[in-house]
């Protein structure tokens, strides 16, 4: 079965930083990265 490619400007736009930092929520997904120190590169 052939598997589904998403183009790479469409996973950053739905899923990327920017994207994250655009929402309350992202914004907490990224807080709780921070806090366990997990490879977030901070721009």
């Amino acid at each position: 079965m052939e598997n589904h490619r998403i183009s790479k400007i469409k996973k950053k736009r739905k899923s990327g930083f920017r994207a994250k930092m655009r929402t309350k929520g992202g914004r907490n997904v990224l807080s709780r990265k921070r806090r366990r120190k997990t490879s977030l590169s901070l721009r």
